[in-house]
């Protein structure tokens, strides 16, 4: 276990390298720079400006800078927001992102596996049916139509949920069903799908034959097995409500990490760009490799060092 950590760990590395590295050039190679949009700017402002963030370097010298940087964890002052250091702006931001984004993962996994669940045990009758028609809906449906569908009639005609806003649970609510809907849909398919697979299964009618009652059979035998495609699809689903996030922060007005990553690029605030992808980049790679571990326990048959057994 250790050692594939550590292993995964230089892999993490090396992703990083290659994330800091596109994102650095395509900055640069992004028309126009960021205080292209200053009003008459001065060109002794606009020298002074460049040397203070060393935008006057070479390439590669900002290339050194930028690296040196990164792993330290140290992204600089926001070139847009004056006096704001970028790592205060995460700092401040990203608690509110990651309340929401816990939120809808929990709201997905849990309503996604109860659904197909449901829909397994009743199958070919009309839980399954109603259960694939809610899954069908909410993959169809994208989040930001979700959004404005729960504002208007939970929140302006039915006043049951504040309309946007951050100032208690209340207010997650509604952008957390948004940004769970479509992942959860996904999970109900899955676990469905794998249900039925496991149901069927050769272990699971001679756990019948014993005399097994059926609920231990379903949650302690089948539904275990069934979820390994549902921890598997957790990695994807971070980096789905991750970025998906953006567009619910910006519908409900949620001051989030989300809301600076956009406005960011708008402006083309370099450090605030790094900062952000960055630090989202981690959080994912992070992600991936805490799924992979989830396997061993889910599954203690699946061998972490590469599929090789122990006999």
């Amino acid at each position: 276990m250790i050692s594939y950590i550590a292993k995964r760990l230089v892999y993490i590395l090396i992703a990083m390298w290659l994330i800091i590295t596109a994102t650095f050039f395509l900055m640069r190679l992004a028309p126009g720079n960021p205080f292209a949009s200053e009003r008459a700017l001065p060109p002794a402002i606009q020298e002074s400006l460049n040397a203070q963030y060393g935008l006057d370097n070479p390439w590669y010298v900002q290339y050194k800078d930028y690296l040196i940087n990164s792993a330290k964890g140290d992204f600089g002052t926001s070139m847009k927001y004056k006096y704001r250091e970028t790592n205060d702006m995460i700092a401040e931001s990203f608690p509110v992102s990651m309340t929401l984004g816990l939120e809808a993962m929990f709201i997905a996994v849990a309503f996604g596996v109860l659904i197909g669940t449901i829909a397994a045990l009743f199958h070919n009758k009309w839980p399954d049916y109603l259960m694939t028609i809610l899954a069908v809906l909410g993959i169809s449906i994208p989040s930001f139509v979700m959004a404005t569908i729960l504002q208007y009639y939970l929140a302006l005609q039915l006043n049951l949920f504040p309309i946007a806003g951050w100032k208690g649970f209340a207010y997650s609510i509604l952008p957390a069903v948004a940004l769970a809907s479509t992942p959860m849909a996904f999970i109900a398919k899955l676990t469905r799908s794998s249900m039925l697979e496991e149901t069927n299964s050769e272990y699971v009618k001679m756990a019948k034959a014993k005399g097994i009652s059926k609920p231990v059979i379903v949650f302690k035998h089948a539904l275990r097995n069934a979820l390994l495609p549902v921890v598997t699809y957790l990695a994807p689903l971070t980096a789905g409500v991750v970025t998906g996030s953006f567009v619910i922060e910006k519908i409900f007005s949620i001051p989030g990490l989300g809301k600076h990553f956009v406005t960011s690029i708008t402006n083309r605030d370099y450090t605030v760009i790094m900062g952000t992808t960055v630090f989202y980049a981690v959080i994912l790679l992070l992600a991936v490799l805490i799924v992979d571990i989830l396997y061993s326990f889910i599954d203690p048959r699946i061998q972490l060092r590469g599929g090789k057994s122990n006999d």
